[in-house]
């Protein structure tokens, strides 16, 4: 295998609004390289997701955080939970916390790390798993073969109804299982602005992985269709509007029909 070249900056920043930004990772693979999100409010901020954890979410924030940070993981899976371990408070559904508190990532060879079983699967899915690693290039000192993702000292659990309260705005969980058991989507009603992490997004969805169910899977899309938005943050590619997550969600309802 060639030398991974080294990349002059790990991250990538988008600010969205006055109140958000999107932080992703272009060296890692399109399969892993989920939407970061920060939100800032008048006592605390919000980060939803964190990477792989390559190199330092915080770090690359730094200049912007000057209040506490609450790092909610929309779900467990190796590509959101990365950068959680740089943050006093994490929470996760209690369905997901045990990947946070234990990371199972060991490697960064997708075969390596899941199997070749896995890998065929997420082809099938639609996604390219040429590449060797999860990702095409290094931070500057990042040595691959050692990687380990970090474990949180601490999470919280939290579920269907608990809120995440900023001070001046405020995220209702929802419960959005089927990509894994305990995702999640923080919903702020008063703006119709979803953050839906893995339930939804505008790409192939995945929804045989070991701990997915199409049942729930199903019973989650039945219940975006219905949600007011005005704009949904996924967990990786671009944002989208009420249309489009009707689109979605009716396409998969009609893939995966009984």
């Amino acid at each position: 295998m060639a030398p991974l070249p080294v990349a002059d900056r790990w991250f990538e920043t988008t600010r969205v609004d006055d109140t958000l930004i999107r932080v992703v990772e272009p060296h890692v693979v399109p399969l892993m390289r989920c939407n970061i999100w920060f939100v800032t409010g008048r006592d605390r901020d919000l980060i939803v997701d964190t990477g792989m954890g390559v190199s330092s979410v915080a770090g690359e924030l730094a200049g912007l955080i000057n209040k506490p940070v609450i790092a909610v993981a929309t779900h467990g899976h190796d590509d959101h939970i990365g950068g959680h371990h740089e943050f006093a408070d994490v929470r996760a559904h209690h369905r997901e916390a045990g990947l946070l508190r234990c990371p199972p990532l060991r490697s960064l060879s997708p075969r390596q790390a899941w199997g070749a079983q896995e890998v065929a699967m997420l082809e099938r899915a639609g996604y390219d798993m040429h590449e060797p690693l999860f990702i095409t290039a290094r931070p500057a000192g990042f040595a691959a073969g050692g990687f380990r993702q970090q474990p949180c000292a601490q999470v919280s659990e939290i579920g269907e109804g608990d809120v995440i309260d900023l001070g001046d705005r405020a995220f209702e969980v929802l419960h959005l299982p089927g990509h894994s058991p305990g995702s999640i989507g923080l919903w702020d009603p008063s703006a119709g602005i979803l953050f839906s992490g893995d339930a939804i997004y505008d790409g192939p969805l995945l929804d045989e992985l070991g701990d997915s169910s199409i049942d729930q899977y199903r019973v989650t899309m039945e219940r975006l269709m219905t949600l007011p938005v005005t704009v949904v943050h996924a967990g990786h590619d671009p944002s989208f509007g009420r249309d489009r997550l009707r689109q979605l969600a009716a396409a998969y309802l009609q893939r995966r029909r009984r």
